[in-house]
């Protein structure tokens, strides 16, 4: 049965796989130029090849990606990375298709991502987010609760949380 947004749009997840990459790409491309800065913290007007076989050739265990599907097209897709230098804590990023922001898809994956996190080992994570994307704060505070941060860098915090129980 599929989950619904607060608009009643129904949603399924499900894990990426590495067949996913030509509907990652085609996602990626719907996306506006101020979503897709938001996501990579700067321009980034194509997946190359290597961006797609990293972003969808993942172990679920190190490397951890769900992906938001409408019908058949990718809307959303967020993902954690254990870092290599703490495996306890983990790289997290989320991004929501322009058409379904602010109907509660980055809620959703982001519960995804921190029951994930957690069932694997990780007890922190840190992102880095765009000064001007006060969204991504509340969902890092969503997956975190408290959040440290970490600095603040040209236009970018850095944040660290415990995971929320």
């Amino acid at each position: 049965m599929p989950l619904r947004l607060s608009d009643g749009t129904p949603i399924e997840l499900r894990q990426i796989r590495s067949d996913d990459k030509e509907q990652l790409r085609a996602g990626y491309e719907r996306l506006s130029e101020r979503s897709r800065l938001r996501r990579f913290l700067g321009p980034k007007p194509r997946l190359t090849a290597s961006d797609l076989r990293y972003l969808t050739e993942v172990d679920g265990v190190n490397h951890y990606a769900v992906v938001a599907l409408w019908g058949r097209d990718i809307v959303g897709v967020a993902r954690w990375v254990r870092l290599v230098e703490d495996p306890e804590e983990a790289e997290v990023a989320v991004v929501v298709g322009d058409q379904l922001q602010g109907k509660g898809l980055g809620k959703i994956l982001a519960r995804d991502l921190a029951d994930a996190a957690r069932t694997r080992g990780i007890r922190r994570i840190r992102a880095s987010i765009l000064s001007d994307n006060p969204p991504a704060m509340a969902l890092m505070q969503l997956i975190a609760g408290r959040l440290v941060d970490g600095g603040h860098h040209h236009g970018i915090h850095e944040v660290v949380g415990e995971l929320a129980a």
